[in-house]
């Protein structure tokens, strides 16, 4: 599963939350000297960037499938540079094209694998290893709402393919920005055996009887968060969501519970 973060986007307009008569810091001015003039391009560049940094803790299924939970620590950290790149904990986000409302973006994350002793029910599964993830998503705005389609590949790990489609919804008003949003993921073969699928070996190993899976729908989820603006620089952000795992992934023997809920709560600092 791609980095254990929450699914929707948690993090991406977090440094929008702005305090209302608050404004940006003005850029220095300096003398007109070759030397100085250098230096304040590289301050008016630097000033263009919105960055949060924080953390926070989060309380989620310990692998995807799971009826135990564990509440363990998460950064609150994002980053944007004007409308065309974003940073946040599951990676980064590049504006390619936009053509009116319809915009396309290139994106780079991170799969953290699986570990056998994440679990007892685990054990003899062996370890699913880390890879990268690269990916595109096409979304068209229609004010508030975004909705969206991506296309994520792991390199590395599962070697597999994965796509999402779904809406999210943005609210902002004064200090506090509401977002809701809602999606389903397909899955392609080789994602779905490495994750879900029992070999032989596997059953020898764990006790698990032996189960095939192909490509099909993997999860739908449901999710919303507050974000509130202290101060001008504080942020404090709580998110709770809900997916379901469905198809062939529900009867898959590693999976103990379908429904995977999960909270988070964070407090970042604004620059």
């Amino acid at each position: 599963m791609i980095a254990a973060f929450p699914p929707l986007s948690t993090f991406a307009h977090a440094a929008d939350v702005v305090p209302p008569g608050s404004q940006s810091a003005p850029v220095a001015q300096f003398p007109t000297t070759p030397s100085l003039n250098q230096f304040a391009f590289v301050t008016e560049k630097l000033s263009q960037w919105n960055v949060v940094l924080g953390g926070g803790a989060m309380i989620a299924p310990k692998y995807e499938g799971s009826d135990e939970f564990e509440i363990k620590p998460v950064p609150f950290v994002t980053a944007s540079y004007g409308d065309w790149l974003r940073v946040d904990p599951r990676g980064a986000t590049v504006s390619l094209y936009s053509f009116g409302d319809l915009h396309l973006s290139a994106k780079l994350g991170y799969d953290l694998g699986r570990k056998e002793d994440k679990s007892v029910h685990l054990r003899g599964l062996g370890d699913i290893d880390p890879g990268a993830v690269v990916g595109a998503e096409l979304a068209y705005k229609f004010g508030a709402l975004k909705v969206f389609g991506e296309l994520n590949r792991t390199i590395g790990g599962s070697d597999g393919l994965q796509a999402r489609f779904g809406a999210e919804l943005g609210y902002k008003y004064e200090r506090w920005l509401l977002t809701a949003g809602a999606s389903a993921t397909w899955a392609d073969a080789k994602y779905m055996s490495t994750y879900f699928g029992v070999t032989p070996t596997q059953s020898a190993n764990s006790g698990l009887p032996v189960f095939d899976i192909g490509a099909g729908l993997k999860r739908v989820d449901v999710s919303a968060s507050v974000t509130y603006a202290m101060t001008e620089n504080w942020l404090i952000r709580a998110q709770a969501g809900y997916g379901f795992l469905v198809g062939d992934v529900a009867n898959s023997p590693i999976v103990q519970r379908e429904a995977q809920p999960f909270g988070m709560l964070a407090i970042g600092y604004k620059f």
